[in-house]
């Protein structure tokens, strides 16, 4: 995916472990709490990893808080990332973000996401159920995801896209994103060394933006890193050529 190498694997997993989930039960959000376009987010602001509100949160806070203690992420894999959420701000030079401000389209948010309407087709904040389709449709006869199934899912939701938006954005940076959040979630709803993840994790996450704990769901007890997205990320591009 897109990032650096230098992992604290040790230290996080001692965090994650520590993590009591019975302090972060989900709760939907109410008429004045903001949102993003991505569900890993709102997910953690639901379970209370990051503010419920979805306000005034700080790079530290969301590498720290919620990555490590909500999915086990080591926070070198998107520490540049969460920087870069900063340029979504309204305010500059803000050392905090909303939940909100990551719909400025081509910052973070882009076009042919897995869950998402484009910017130019309308509501690039809110879950599409027509857009998300594409995604739940994909790997039949089988009850996982997997790599090559997400890569087949990019290139089906870029074709339609491509056809719906004739001002589409797809440059190697809208490339990388996907394939990064494509890799992420297969390895936080599933297993971060196979990249197979149960598709009933995944539906819950998407549709609900919900830790899926009921359904049988567990923090990955590997800790996510550049080493193990690398391999699913390089299968998600090969099928999605």
């Amino acid at each position: 995916m897109y990032l650096s190498l230098t992992f604290v694997a040790v230290f996080f997993s001692a965090v994650h472990a520590a993590v009591d989930m019975k302090l972060h039960q989900w709760q939907a959000p109410g008429a004045s709490d903001l949102r993003s376009p991505c569900p890993g987010l709102n997910t953690l602001a639901n379970h209370g990893f990051l503010p419920r509100d979805g306000k005034n949160i700080t790079v530290n806070m969301a590498l720290d808080a919620a990555l490590a203690d909500g999915f086990n992420i080591d926070r070198s894999v998107l520490f540049p990332v969460v920087e870069y959420f900063l340029l979504s701000t309204k305010t500059p030079l803000s050392d905090s973000f909303t939940l909100d401000d990551l719909k400025l389209h081509g910052i973070i948010e882009h076009d042919a996401s897995l869950s998402r309407s484009d910017y130019k087709l309308g509501d690039n904040l809110h879950f599409n159920e027509t857009v998300y389709t594409t995604l739940t449709q994909s790997n039949p006869g089988v009850d996982y995801f997997n790599a090559t199934s997400a890569g087949q899912v990019q290139k089906k939701r870029l074709a339609d896209d491509t056809i719906a938006n004739p001002h589409i954005t797809d440059t190697i940076k809208e490339r990388i994103l996907r394939t990064g959040e494509s890799a992420l979630y297969l390895s936080v709803m599933g297993d971060p060394m196979t990249g197979v993840a149960p598709k009933k994790f995944v539906d819950v996450f998407f549709r609900q933006e919900r830790m899926p704990i009921e359904e049988g769901w567990t923090n990955p007890s590997t800790v996510i890193t550049g080493q193990t997205l690398f391999p699913i990320a390089a299968v998600i591009v090969n099928a999605s050529k």
